[in-house]
């Protein structure tokens, strides 16, 4: 039995050797609609008419109803557009860009190349902490089962401030959410992130949203960047409108 160093109050159950390997780069399949069960109207997140249907009790669906009215005109603002903030739990699994997992015996990361995103899952044993202040990845602590990381989340800030979303479509979840994710590869080439959310102030029974991954060629880099390096969805501070600007800087979405 492997053990952490003296002082550290959580026995060490892991050993390297019994832990499934999930190193490369992995990319997630799919748009970034966050929830593809649910979701009508066709086309992608910011599709005019498209949305999701999670189990939204009537207040909370008023309030995506509101997002959504927004977005159909271009106007909704994913304050992740400009950068500098983390995208959040569980929105880390909601990301166009290249991923990695860590995987080590006290603790697992997830490592996303588009901005500061690192999520920890520690599985040394500790509990969840009794008082956890609400912040964008929340507190995660997990066990294995097999080769499947099983994990759960609370403590995320979610719609507490208004500035975190699972999705340009405006999807969003209470700071009182609880999600319990199963993440395992289902072969050598897939990951399964399977997450079901509990929300007692948004929803009216639990939301199961499945997303996978794909790993990527073996070399495959990721790089570090900044959106504001290429922003492709600037925001109009005059009439909240969002544009989609093309390879040359014009406006795919000026309706004038």
């Amino acid at each position: 039995m492997l053990l952490l160093p003296l002082g550290s109050g959580y026995a060490q159950p892991y050993k390297y050797s019994d832990l499934p390997d999930w190193s490369g780069v992995w990319l997630m399949e799919g748009g970034t609609v966050f929830d593809h069960a649910t979701w009508t109207g066709g086309g992608g997140a910011i599709t005019v008419g498209s949305r999701a249907h999670p189990p939204y009790n009537e207040e909370w669906e008023a309030i995506y109803a509101r997002h959504l009215e927004l977005k159909d005109q271009f106007r909704f603002p994913d304050t992740n557009s400009v950068c500098g903030i983390p995208v959040g739990f569980p929105r880390i699994f909601n990301i166009p860009d290249p991923y990695e997992f860590v995987v080590r015996p006290e603790q697992v990361w997830i490592l996303t190349e588009n901005g500061p995103n690192v999520a920890r899952i520690y599985t040394d044993g500790r509990p969840h902490l009794e008082e956890p202040w609400g912040t964008y990845t929340g507190d995660s602590v997990g066990h294995w089962e097999g080769d499947t990381l099983v994990f759960t989340t609370i403590g995320i800030k979610g719609w507490r401030d208004e500035d975190q979303i699972l999705d340009r479509s405006g999807l969003v979840i209470s700071d009182a959410a609880r999600v319990t994710t199963r993440m395992r590869k289902t072969n050598d080439t897939t990951m399964e992130v399977r997450m079901t959310i509990e929300d007692p102030k948004a929803l009216t029974e639990p939301w199961l949203v499945t997303k996978t991954f794909a790993k990527q060629p073996p070399g495959t880099r990721v790089f570090d960047y900044g959106c504001a390096e290429n922003n492709r969805n600037p925001i109009d501070p005059a009439t909240g409108r969002t544009y989609m600007l093309g390879p040359d800087g014009e406006r795919l979405n000026d309706d004038g």
